[in-house]
């Protein structure tokens, strides 16, 4: 019997994990009137996308992805990408069985400090809100932007804030190694302690394009 992460049609290296997700935050931000507001994503201290996460509908709640992060550095660029394991948790009213592209955007130092752990929680050790939808959106960014983490998913063409509360995010040891040669810290890549690689460009470059504000976490 299949499992839900045998079942996930995960990317075939860290390379193309880091470019889907790149690839994920381009054709987000492109759709006419319906991507992140650029105030909330120029706004956020790091980002997180998860290209193809699937829900089981066979398992009421599951849900399992691999994903990138990077978070702001000390010169307002953006630190070499962080493999990560998102699990668990609801997603709202999403449909069940199928794949999702998640976006999490992490907007306050609290948020930071809690994705410098390498393993948290969604809704318990950082509080999450469904993101606010539309390039021009601006009535309650304020209000969106006091949650730590905001998350979003597109799933067949439809974006939309999401519901994410309970799932869990831990560092990919392997995908890092894999990635790096050897392992390095969640926190050493997020905190921009180490090198960029050549291969995280495209990933690098989506970031610089859509959230290039002067935001400094420090």
């Amino acid at each position: 019997t299949l499992s839900l992460h045998d079942a996930l049609p995960i990317c075939s290296n860290e390379v193309d994990r880091v470019e889907s997700s790149a690839t994920v935050l381009d054709e987000i931000m492109s759709a006419p009137d319906a991507g992140i507001p650029n105030r909330v994503i120029d706004n956020a201290k790091c980002v997180a996308v998860v290209p193809s996460m699937l829900k089981g509908g066979f398992v009421f709640g599951a849900a399992y992805g691999r994903g990138v992060a990077s978070c702001r550095d000390e010169k307002g660029g953006w630190t070499p990408p962080a493999f990560f394991v998102l699990e668990g948790g609801s997603f709202g009213l999403q449909i069940g069985g199928q794949a999702v592209d998640v976006v999490m955007l992490v907007m306050n130092d609290h948020g930071m400090r809690n994705l410098l752990t390498s393993k948290f929680k969604l809704g318990a050790d950082a509080s999450v809100a469904a993101g606010p939808v539309g390039r021009a959106a601006s009535g309650d960014t304020d209000l969106y932007m006091r949650a730590e983490i905001l998350t979003y998913s597109r799933a067949r063409g439809v974006f939309a804030g999401l519901t994410l509360n309970g799932a869990s995010v831990r560092q990919d040891r392997d995908a890092t190694r894999d990635f790096y040669g050897h392992y390095i810290s969640y926190r050493t890549l997020l905190r921009g302690e180490t090198e960029q690689p050549q291969d995280a460009d495209p990933w690098i470059k989506a970031l610089d394009r859509y959230a290039g504000g002067s935001t400094n976490p420090y």
